[in-house]
This record gives structure tokens, C-alpha cells and sequence, in this order.
């Protein structure tokens, strides 16, 4: 498995609507793998394809002892309660910032040998999926955050060694 560079804020990749994955072939199960890897070593809880440069509908999960691959996930809120809490990203090395999301969510989609996949998720990992399925409808966390502490974010971005104006 390879290692995939990671795309940072700034890339355009990052704000477009990845597509839908029409096709479940030997070439999505290797990219499948190569995202588990360079989530692993990135020591992240999730990643989306379009965090490595792919605007394909895929993304990787390990977190709350579940770990796998979804592939044009779409996903409800179960229930009305919410959840605000420290988010991050890869993709924003170094920024955290508070955001609230669903507390339960239902989550389906495919794996990566096409079977369907069902999860309902508490906590954490429905933390991943929402933000996960942001990344592929190109939305980042940041723009989930107050404007207030969104400005603090922007300003931190800024001074970052890794963004590239």
C-alpha cells in the first residue's frame, strides 16, 4: 500500500463536489487501501478522497473500534439531538475549532467489494461520517464553525509553515 500526499486548505480540490463512484473494481479496492494507510499514518480518524487529490464519492473511517471504507455514503440524523465539540483535519494541520453536528446519524453507502453498508453511528464516528460527507459535498469544518472563532481559525491558517497563499 502507498502512502497518498495530502491536499491542504487552499487546493480546489478541497471545495468541489467529489462525483459519484459508478464502478467497484480492483482499482477502487487499491485506492481504498492506500487511503486506510495514509489515514493511519497521518493518525486521523477519518479521510476523504478528495483530501488526496480523488473527486470520487469514497471515504475511510477507523474510530470507536469500526474501521472501513464507504463509498457514495449518504446519511440522516437519527433523532434531534446534537453534539458540539473540538474538530479537526488533516487537511488543516494544527487548527481545531468547535463545531456541532447530529449526535446520532444513520450512514449507507457501499464498501469497497461494492456490498451495502449500513451504520448507525453515536458520537465520534457520526462526528466523522457528517464531516467526512462534507469533505466529499466540498464543505470544510471551518465553515461549520461561529464566524468568531472561524476568524481566529483563518488568522492561525494564515501564519501556518504549510499554507501557501
Amino acid at each position: 500500500m502507498a502512502l497518498l500526499r495530502l491536499r491542504y486548505f487552499g487546493d480546489p480540490v478541497l471545495t468541489t463536489r467529489a462525483q459519484e463512484v459508478d464502478r467497484i473494481d480492483e482499482s477502487i479496492r487499491a485506492f481504498a487501501g492506500d487511503m486506510l494507510a495514509t489515514m493511519d499514518a497521518s493518525r486521523g480518524v477519518g479521510l476523504a478522497a478528495n483530501q488526496v487529490g480523488v473527486a470520487k464519492r469514497v471515504f475511510v473511517y477507523g474510530c470507536q473500534g469500526m474501521r472501513g471504507v464507504l463509498i457514495n455514503p449518504v446519511w440522516q440524523p437519527v433523532g434531534e439531538a446534537y453534539q458540539t465539540g473540538s474538530e479537526g483535519c488533516l487537511s488543516v494541520p494544527g487548527v481545531r475549532g468547535e463545531v456541532t453536528r447530529h449526535q446520532d446519524v444513520l450512514a449507507r453507502g457501499v464498501d469497497e467489494f461494492g456490498r451495502p453498508v449500513v451504520i448507525r453511528a453515536s458520537g465520534l464516528l457520526a462526528r466523522c461520517i457528517q464531516h467526512e460527507t462534507d469533505h466529499l459535498d466540498g464543505v470544510l469544518f471551518l465553515t461549520r464553525m461561529e464566524p468568531a472563532q472561524r476568524k481566529a481559525a483563518m488568522a492561525e491558517i494564515r501564519a501556518a509553515e504549510w499554507f501557501q497563499a
